[in-house]
């Protein structure tokens, strides 16, 4: 019970901040008329994320990480990846007409960007390994198990509510004009993500 409950209460405390994942999903869910067309988007980021903390749980990504080049190159490709991903968002708020059919993704599209959200986003990555991977050291055997099935757990809960609530505003916001806020504020967001990559990368 305490691997269980440490488990939920730490991944939902990482998954919970506004980030590229996050925003995605969010807007995905308020553009599309059926919460099962956002599944795609929802399943890929949740088994992106499940691996993700396997991977740390397991081991394998602090030994990754023991090489700095590889660290560095994360962060090389992040920065490029959320400055693009920065633009995109705020490119979509001067294409968004009444039925916002600009911004739906296509299943495939919809799979491929919620993969490189995920895998491709540094700080998902190395909270993940930080925090997941390290607090998992105080767990052997079935606790580790529960622990790591704990955190897998609230990403897959977490995703399918960001689409719901994503949902729920689209319908509230039928002129699109709250989400083209939203759009640029994460825009923002992102940019100023992407700006404290790049510093980390120049102080290293």
């Amino acid at each position: 019970m305490e691997a269980l409950l440490h488990g939920m209460i730490l991944a939902f405390g990482l998954i919970l901040p506004l980030g590229v994942q996050n925003i995605f999903l969010f807007n995905q869910g308020a553009t599309h008329k059926k919460f099962t067309y956002v599944l795609p988007a929802i399943i890929t980021a949740s088994i992106c994320d499940s691996l993700l903390i396997y991977l740390a749980v397991a081991g394998v990504s602090v030994v990754v990480f023991t090489f700095e080049w590889v660290k560095v190159l994360l962060f090389i490709i992040g920065f490029f990846f959320l400055a693009y991903m920065g633009w995109a968002m705020w490119k979509s708020t001067s294409e968004m007409g009444n039925k916002q059919k600009q911004i739906r993704f296509s299943p495939r599209r919809q799979i491929t960007f919620a993969a490189s959200v995920s895998l491709l986003n540094p700080h998902a990555i190395l909270d993940t390994i930080g925090v997941i991977g390290t607090s998992s050291l105080a767990y052997t055997g079935e606790e580790k198990l529960v622990f790591a099935v704990a955190c897998m757990s609230v990403s897959w809960i977490w995703f399918c509510l960001l689409a719901i609530l994503g949902r729920k505003l689209g319908q509230i916001d039928q002129r699109g004009l709250l989400l083209k806020r939203v759009n640029q504020l994460s825009a923002i967001i992102i940019w100023g993500m992407a700006v404290y990559l790049g510093a980390n990368l120049l102080i290293s």
